[in-house]
């Protein structure tokens, strides 16, 4: 299975920090922020990783290259302008190739990824979700018995790591799209599973949620 990292974002949130420095790259815990990510899919067997990228580009294909530090080999895919989270996952579907794959956001830091054989079925996406965070309180979805739904009353966050079908994405015209309308469509034709991931996990969102996090897991260490 190969696994699809996004990292093209312009980080604007995470200004001043980024205005030099694109977001992948800050550095938490001694490494840059997506290198967690590499480690963490190499540990889960994973060896082809594909990265989409925009603002300061050369920048982080500078520092990462063809993924061989990490043993990993990282292809790319290069946006122009940003392309939101779906047309971003369409432009490099050519890279990925037809089968399921392993979705990460770059700006999330999680200890764990979800099983990567975790879809079933005709299922198109299996969505790792987490305790509402306090900057996101009201929640994304509700989850029962295993599956995604809208109805639910109580609601949890989706974590921003999935596992998806490229299936999700047919049909879409080429060009700038979010993934979330796709992700409510199948949903709604019941075609997504989810967990309910109960471990560390942070949206490294602003400046001051990467500094807690720095805390914590210096602390962690020791």
């Amino acid at each position: 299975m190969k696994a699809m990292i996004l990292a093209a974002g312009l980080g604007k949130r995470m200004r001043p920090l980024t205005d030099h420095c694109p977001k992948p790259l800050l550095p938490v815990a001694g490494k840059p922020l997506i290198v967690h990510h590499l480690e963490r899919l190499r540990l889960a067997g994973i060896h082809e990783v594909v990265i989409n990228v925009s603002y300061r580009a050369e920048q982080i294909v500078a520092a990462l290259g063809d993924g061989g530090a990490y043993g990993l080999r990282i292809r790319w895919s290069r946006e122009t302008t940003p392309l939101e989270t779906g047309g971003g996952i369409q432009q490099a579907l050519p890279l990925l190739g037809e089968a399921p794959f392993l979705l990460v956001n770059g700006d999330v830091w999680c200890a764990a990824l979800p099983d990567p054989q975790a879809l079933q079925g005709d299922d198109l996406a299996h969505l790792m979700l987490v305790e509402n965070p306090p900057q996101h309180a009201s929640g994304d979805f509700g989850l029962a018995g295993g599956r995604v739904n809208q109805t639910n009353t109580e609601r949890l966050t989706y974590s921003g790591i999935s596992v998806i079908h490229p299936g999700l994405l047919a049909g879409q015209p080429q060009g700038s799209f979010a993934l979330a309308p796709l992700l409510r469509t199948a949903i709604d034709n019941n075609q997504v599973s989810g967990e309910h991931y109960k471990g560390h996990w942070v949206d490294v969102g602003t400046p001051e949620r990467l500094a807690a996090l720095e805390r914590q897991l210096q602390s962690e260490r020791g």
